[in-house]
This record gives structure tokens, C-alpha cells and sequence, in this order.
């Protein structure tokens, strides 16, 4: 008599692995990622006044404030572009980054109820956030090209057509890596500690100010524009100023140094998220 065997697609158990993920099942899974970016998209602005039109009125109200402090009382010069690009440029990206980091930074907390229930590759609901995010700043990116058009019609600005025009997909996926890499890591710890969420949440206001949004890095004294240069985000921000507005301090050494820091960031926490991510269900 043949003997039965048993075959399954998948197990649930209580061992966890590095490798509990493959791009294969990420695959299979494409489907779901797409209703939860279409979830997280329609969610945001359900039942509220402007709708999808927050996605522009947030930027311009912080383009505003921007301008009357930075500009008008503080007076950090933009160099020769106008402070309304100058700003508005570094505002998107920042928030791209803000909104992916924060997103992600609560995975398991926000979705513990579902990890509990029903299986599916827990890499998913913070990859969904990144798409989401990425969504929102490609409408916020169509802005900033109507609002440089408009200067140009002025004469104000000229668009600069140079060679960084081909550097934005890697500006624009380096962020996005660079933001789910910590957020991953950071949606371990905030479901182990909750007063990290605290840290999260300060952190990048600290951040901000390392980064260069509201000034350009050519405006920072040469003693102390080192601790700039070590967060691997500051020459993303350049390289995307100077590709869409013709200005930005950007070295060859300082753009490898910030994508190598990203692949390494993302490499080891998407192995610590693996990991853990079935451990902490019964800690959240």
C-alpha cells in the first residue's frame, strides 16, 4: 500500500527566519498590495471636507509658513531661485520621506488585529504604505511642475534641463528605501516599547533640521557642515534641487556614501523584520 503524503502551501509554526519572504511570494501577493494602497488612499480623505485636495492644501500651507519665517523674518537666502521653488521642492520630498518613515514606523501596532487572524507576508502593509506615499507625492510633484511653469511663463525661472533630470528615479527610490529601511526597524521597537512612538515622532522634527528643506547646503558654515553631510538624505535633497531648479551642492563621494548607507539600511532591516514580525503579535 502507497503511503499518503502530505502536501500544504504553507505552515504556520512558532520558528521564525531571516528569510521567511521571497520575492516569489511577494508576487503571489501583488493583488493585495494593490487593494491595501487603494485602501490606504481612499481612507485618508473619506469624510472630510477638501477631500484629495489635502494632498495640495498641506504643502502650500506649509510652503506659506516656510516663507513668512525662513524667508521674511529669518532671511535664509535661496541663492537665485525663487524662495516659493526653492522651498516647495524641499517640502514634497520631505514629506514623502516624513509620511513613509511615520507610516511604516507603526506597522504591528496598527495591524496587530490582522496579523492575528489571517496569514500573509507581513512586508506587505509597510510596502503598502511606501506605494501610498509615493502616489501622494507624484500629485504633489505635478504641483511643483505647474508652479515651476509658471515662473518660467514670468520669467522669473528658467527650467534647467541638465543631466540631473536622469537621477531623479534614484533620488525619488533611494528616499523611499531610505524611509521604509527605518521604518521597519523602528515598527520593531515601537511594538516592543511604546514610548518609542515618542522618539519616532521627535526624531524627525530633529531630522528636518539636519536635512537640507528650508536651506540650501552651500549656506552652511564649512566647521560645522560635516554633521549635514552624515545624514544620508542630504545629498538626495540637493540632487533633487539641482535636477528640477538648477541649484544644489551635490559630490560624486556623497551620493554613493547615501545609497550604500540605504542598501545596507534596508538589507539588515528587512532581515530584523522578518525575524521578528511573527514574535511581536503576541507582544502588541
Amino acid at each position: 500500500m502507497a503511503k499518503a503524503v502530505n502536501s500544504w502551501d504553507w505552515e504556520i509554526g512558532n520558528k521564525t527566519s531571516f528569510w521567511n519572504h521571497s520575492l516569489k511570494e511577494l508576487w503571489a501577493y501583488r493583488h493585495l498590495l494593490a487593494g491595501l494602497v487603494r485602501r490606504h488612499f481612499l481612507l485618508n480623505y473619506q469624510q472630510t471636507v477638501l477631500g484629495p485636495l489635502w494632498i495640495l492644501f498641506q504643502p502650500t500651507l506649509t510652503l506659506v509658513t516656510y516663507l513668512l519665517v525662513f524667508n521674511k523674518l529669518v532671511g535664509i537666502s535661496t541663492g537665485s531661485i525663487p524662495p516659493i521653488l526653492f522651498y516647495l521642492a524641499g517640502i514634497i520630498l520631505w514629506n514623502f520621506f516624513n509620511d513613509s518613515f511615520t507610516g511604516t514606523s507603526s506597522t504591528f501596532k496598527e495591524h496587530a488585529h490582522v496579523f492575528s487572524k489571517v496569514y500573509f507576508p507581513r512586508i506587505i502593509m509597510p510596502v503598502s504604505v511606501i506605494c501610498t506615499q509615493l502616489l501622494r507625492f507624484g500629485i504633489q510633484f505635478i504641483m511643483l511642475l505647474c508652479v515651476m511653469s509658471y515662473f518660467s511663463f514670468t520669467g522669473d525661472f528658467s527650467f534647467p534641463f541638465n543631466s540631473g533630470l536622469f537621477a531623479l528615479p534614484l533620488v525619488i527610490l533611494n528616499v523611499g528605501a531610505f524611509s521604509l529601511g527605518l521604518g521597519l526597524i523602528f515598527s520593531v521597537l515601537t511594538a516592543k516599547y511604546r514610548d518609542m512612538t515618542n522618539m519616532v515622532t521627535l526624531g524627525v522634527r530633529l531630522l528636518m533640521f539636519l536635512t537640507p528643506v528650508i536651506y540650501p547646503l552651500a549656506t552652511i558654515p564649512e566647521n560645522v557642515r560635516w554633521l549635514v553631510q552624515l545624514n544620508p538624505l542630504t545629498p538626495l535633497f540637493e540632487l533633487f534641487r539641482l535636477a528640477m531648479l538648477g541649484e544644489g551642492t551635490v559630490a560624486p563621494n556623497a551620493l554613493l556614501y547615501s545609497v550604500g548607507f540605504t542598501l545596507l539600511l534596508l538589507a539588515g532591516a528587512w532581515l530584523l523584520f522578518n525575524k521578528q514580525g511573527d514574535k511581536l503579535i503576541d507582544i502588541v
